[in-house]
C-alpha cells in the first residue's frame, strides 16, 4: 500500500493528488479490479499473450527509431 508523508503546512488537496499517483504507479486500482470477477484460464491467457504481443512490437518500433 502506497503511503505518503505530509510535509509542513501542506494542503490536504496536494497530499491526495500524491497519494492518487503513487497508488495509480503502484497499479492498486487495477489489482481490485482484476480480481473482482473470475476469470477463464483460456481468456487470462489471451489477454497476456496479447500483451506480450503489444509489449514486443512496440520494442520493435523503438529499436527501428533509433537505427534511422
Amino acid at each position: 500500500m502506497p503511503t505518503v508523508i505530509c510535509k509542513d503546512n501542506e494542503p490536504f488537496d496536494i497530499l491526495l493528488k500524491r497519494f492518487k499517483k503513487k497508488c495509480e504507479k503502484a497499479a492498486v486500482l487495477s489489482e481490485i479490479k482484476k480480481h473482482q470477477a473470475y476469470e477463464k484460464p483460456s481468456v487470462r491467457r489471451k489477454r497476456e499473450d496479447n500483451a506480450s504481443r503489444r509489449k514486443m512490437l512496440k520494442a520493435q518500433r523503438k529499436m527501428q527509431r533509433y537505427m534511422k
